[in-house]
């Protein structure tokens, strides 16, 4: 188990050596000159040289890369050209509204997407399967960013039943439509894979004889069936928490949620290259950190995971 951990933690090295490389690369091509973001317009092309000698982006890309790396190394993302601030300082300040919202939005996932998926495979082919179906069907289809629109127009604007941007003060209101729109997509996925595993277990030998036994619907789903069936669904969700915790860019851009997508959206427009090289590795760095504890809970679990790894490795 140790070699398997060990081994899952040095991937992780070159995923995000591979990141910084491509973001770096692709900032680097982008015709905008720091200096000037800076500095006032009118500013002379004296100070416009000094302050590039200053911040090192006089120097080839090859340099420019190296001295990041070794930043990054000591936990330095650098600092905003926009706001002369930490790059560090500016994610602190806007993640915790991220985790925030990526925890309401999986709440929902777990509690609708369980539920739906379940109901769905004891009610099979009834009225109630068809419509799950359906309904996820349309949540995997529907752009998010049209149903965040769609919400705020039908929910904020005509009813005027809740706020339809911003955080406010907080309360949780501000946080039920744009986490039904962060959770959709998820929550079609979990109630589907609920409703697969759940078939493939009700058609198990063992639950016909707990059947046969005289044990309730209620006892058997929820003793028998529910227990096995929701290992992969377990891994599902884990994965989309690390997901929905690096910060959802477009939920966040459409209710105006103070968060990090939407911040490295801002400094995308703005050619802010340090908050979105700095944000964009926090996002793949929990990201991957999220699907390393999944796969150790997993091969925890299921001891054949890791030991098929390994003889794959051999």
């Amino acid at each position: 188990m140790l070699y398997f951990i060990i081994r899952r933690i040095l991937q992780i090295i070159p995923v995000i050596i591979g990141v910084t490389l491509i973001l770096f690369t692709l900032m680097y091509i982008i015709p905008e000159d720091p200096a000037k973001l800076i500095l006032e317009k009118g500013a002379t092309p004296e100070a416009l040289q000094n302050l590039r000698g200053k911040m090192g982006i006089d120097k080839p890309v090859y340099v420019q890369y190296w001295r990041y790396i070794k930043k990054l190394a000591k936990g330095d993302l650098g600092t905003s050209y926009r706001y002369r601030r930490s790059v560090n300082s500016i994610l602190a300040d806007h993640y915790p509204n991220s985790i925030k919202l990526a925890l309401a939005a999986i709440i929902i996932e777990i509690i609708i997407g369980i539920f739906a998926g379940i109901v769905s495979a004891v009610k099979k082919y009834s009225f109630w399967d068809m419509l799950v179906t359906v309904s996820t069907t349309i949540a995997v289809c529907v752009p998010v960013y049209w149903l965040g629109m769609m919400l705020q127009v039908s929910f904020g604007l005509k009813l005027g039943w809740l706020p339809m941007s911003g955080m406010g003060d907080g309360s949780i209101r501000y946080y039920i439509l744009p986490a039904i729109t962060l959770a959709s997509v998820s929550t079609a996925f979990v109630a589907r894979m609920t409703r697969s595993t759940m078939l493939e277990v009700l058609s198990n030998d063992y639950i016909t004889t707990a059947y046969a036994k005289g044990l309730s619907t209620n006892m058997v789903i929820g003793k028998h069936a529910l227990k096995n069936a929701l290992i992969p669904v377990v891994t599902l969700i884990g994965m989309d928490l690390g997901a929905l915790m690096g910060g959802a860019i477009l939920t966040e851009t459409v209710f105006n949620w103070p968060g990090v997508g939407r911040t490295i959206y801002l400094a995308i427009l703005q050619r802010d290259a340090p908050v979105v090289i700095g944000g964009t590795i926090i996002l793949v760095m929990i990201f991957v950190v999220m699907n390393l504890i999944v796969d150790i809970i997993y091969a925890l679990l299921d001891p054949r995971i890791r030991y098929e790894k390994k003889e794959i490795q051999i």
